[in-house]
């Protein structure tokens, strides 16, 4: 009983910015400027980091900071991780979010790297529910531009992003499929995959 209150507690606390978000009407802390202001922060650190002509390691170290100071990592983790959420603990939780944090950021900070020699330029933001919406455009040499948007919201007294959507796919889903995925090969073993979430290059 009393892990369970306590499961209960980690996990209204590490959800409540996807709570919040869900809920229409609820109040709205940061504005379309502010949003658009975080993103032109986000764009511009990661144009920094891929023309700095760094090595592959030093780069991706410098990805999972731009990660830690822009996302909301603890949310998009509780969210991907969905519905085994409640059979963990909290130490689980609190161990999956840090190895997911570090995992994410090196994936897609890896994808970030084919943009050397391009841009992503911030076109528009706007209100959507309790969050906002900021629509940017990637344009890579030699492939056709595309879109990433970025779902901003404040949380924690921080403006932070908590997912983003390329060319209409969203990574908290395409992560809770494949998290999901990589679960399941474990045999639901979270010990198991939160190691080697760890132990990813």
């Amino acid at each position: 009983m009393v892990n369970d209150v306590k499961r209960r507690t980690v996990l209204a606390g590490l959800g409540a910015g996807v709570v919040a978000a869900a809920v229409p009407g609820s109040a709205m802390a940061l504005t379309t400027a502010e949003a658009r202001r975080l993103i032109d922060d986000v764009v511009s650190e990661i144009t920094r980091v891929i023309n700095s002509g760094g090595s592959e390691s030093r780069m991706l170290t410098q990805f999972e900071r731009i990660f830690d100071r822009f996302a909301n990592t603890a949310v998009i983790a509780i969210r991907v991780l969905g519905a085994d959420a409640r059979s963990a603990s909290q130490a689980q939780l609190r161990d999956f979010t840090v190895a997911f944090r570090r995992y994410i950021a090196r994936k897609y900070g890896r994808r970030f790297r084919e943009f050397i020699g391009g841009r992503i330029e911030v076109d528009s933001a706007r209100a959507v529910k309790s969050w906002h919406e900021v629509q940017t455009t990637a344009h890579l040499q030699g492939e056709a531009p595309f879109r990433i948007d970025f779902l901003v919201k404040e949380a924690g007294g921080r403006n932070l992003f908590f997912d983003m959507v390329i060319e209409g796919i969203s990574l908290t889903k395409v992560e809770r499929e494949e998290i999901g995925a990589m679960l399941d090969r474990r045999r639901g073993n979270l010990d198991q995959l939160i190691s080697d979430l760890r132990n990813t290059g």
